[in-house]
């Protein structure tokens, strides 16, 4: 029988020639840690909704959705209507615009803690923004983050999620890493420690792939009110998806700040930090010259509220305010949460779908009873097998479908491609049976 591997390789000649030349100008021949992929990626063509299609002629269900960023799915009508609108008048003025104050609106109506806003082009930038004003308005230099969770590639976001290569001691030293769901480990920090902020992805590390107890964003709330510690949620991922109100609204928690980026730009670059005017307004200048010159926040940026992102962005948070967009999406999670449960039943593999609202989890594996159970699983038990991970992507793509262990959900996938997925992992469960890896 032909391996995964060798399917792949015997089925997307065009994007192996593709490869042959980015591999020599791009580090890994891609542009983006993410689309790595052995033996080599896949190049896309276009897209249509839930669906994009590659090279070589396959359309595939696609459930990484932009890297979380198309709840509304691929080229969606009045985004696009949109965006070529503004690009017809004009793409960057170098001056404020009437579209960014609706942009920042909507985010205040949206977004429970968003006094003020501030826009940014990435969520990294945001993270980075986000932990900034929080030193400037504490005048305290550490932040506590948790152990794998992800804010970005910033030098600040590194320790707990990467090798720290090319960045000082003294940075990382400002860099408190806690394991997460145990409270009396930041309390224990904040008491010895000069501590600005918390920060955490509030559904879990990797959008929820290690979750988060719910109980434990009540407690952090308590303990950062009680300590004058800054609260920062980063809703790069969750914003506007976990609900229209984001992990925040989901959970009826309110930090202090909260970083948005993704599905707040309708799928153009845009990021925005949100929170207490009294923190943002650590960037406004004032009439004091001391703070001007020492204590206030500089911050500029090119691409900030630019009038293309903000045209996708006000078109795409005016869907999600009036459409009911979050519950199809979370409805169709759901379905192929209980379809992939079903099938891992049917085949008798271990394993079991989680998931919040729109994000599923395959666990292929993980011997639990129910999902409320993978609260209490340590988190190194909790990653997928890497031998698993790297083929199960290939067999899944083999299958039509790009997403293996998570899935990101949009609006526009349908019923019919929850199905055609469920069977695409029954065949890569067949695969990884035919390989002896199961």
């Amino acid at each position: 029988m032909v391996s995964i591997e060798q399917q792949y390789i015997d089925t997307h000649p065009k994007s192996l020639e593709r490869y042959q030349v980015a591999k020599d100008l791009f580090p890994n021949g891609v542009t983006h840690d993410a689309r790595n992929l052995t033996p080599f990626p896949f190049y896309v063509t276009h897209s249509e909704g839930a669906h994009k299609f590659d090279v070589d002629g396959n359309k595939i269900i696609d459930y990484r959705t932009g890297h979380g960023s198309l709840l509304l799915g691929h080229n969606h009508p009045e985004v696009v209507k949109a965006v070529q609108d503004q690009m017809a008048i004009g793409t960057h003025w170098s001056a404020s615009t009437d579209i960014e104050i609706e942009w920042g609106k909507l985010v205040t109506e949206l977004v429970p803690c968003a006094e003020k806003v501030r826009f940014n082009s990435s969520g990294t930038e945001a993270d980075m923004m986000a932990m900034r004003l929080a030193r400037a308005y504490t005048g305290k230099s550490k932040i506590i983050r948790f152990r794998n969770h992800f804010h970005g590639w910033s030098d600040y976001a590194v320790p707990g999620w990467a090798a720290p290569s090319g960045v000082p001691d003294p940075v990382l030293d400002t860099m408190i890493v806690l394991e997460p769901n145990n409270i009396s480990l930041v309390e224990e920090a904040i008491q010895k420690n000069d501590v600005a902020a918390v920060i955490l992805e509030p559904t879990g590390a990797h959008m929820g792939q290690e979750p988060i107890k719910p109980a434990f964003l009540d407690e952090l709330r308590d303990v950062t009110q009680r300590n004058g510690v800054v609260f920062i949620m980063d809703e790069v991922v969750t914003g506007f998806r976990t609900s229209r109100t984001g992990a925040s609204g989901y959970y009826g928690i309110v930090p202090d700040l909260s970083t948005h980026a993704k599905i707040l730009g309708g799928g153009l670059p845009g990021a925005c930090v949100a929170g207490k005017a009294d923190i943002l307004d650590m960037i406004q200048f004032r009439d004091d010259p001391d703070f001007n010159s020492n204590g206030r926040v500089s911050h500029n940026g090119t691409f900030n509220a630019n009038p293309l992102s903000a045209a996708a962005g006000v078109t795409a948070l005016r869907i999600v305010r009036d459409e009911s967009v979050n519950d199809v999406a979370t409805e169709r999670a759901s379905q192929l949460k209980a379809g992939l449960n079903e099938i891992l039943t049917r085949k008798e593999i271990p394993g079991i779908a989680t998931g919040v609202a729109s994000i599923v989890f395959l666990r292929i594996g993980l011997d639990v009873d129910n999902e409320d159970a993978i609260y209490d699983v340590p988190i190194d038990d909790i990653e997928p097998r890497s031998d698993l991970k790297k083929l199960g992507g290939l067999a899944m793509y083999n299958h039509g479908v790009d997403g293996f262990d998570r899935f990101l959900l949009s609006a526009a996938h349908t019923e019919d491609d929850i199905a055609a997925t469920v069977e695409a992992v029954g065949a890569t469960i067949d695969d990884f049976r035919s390989g002896g890896l199961l």
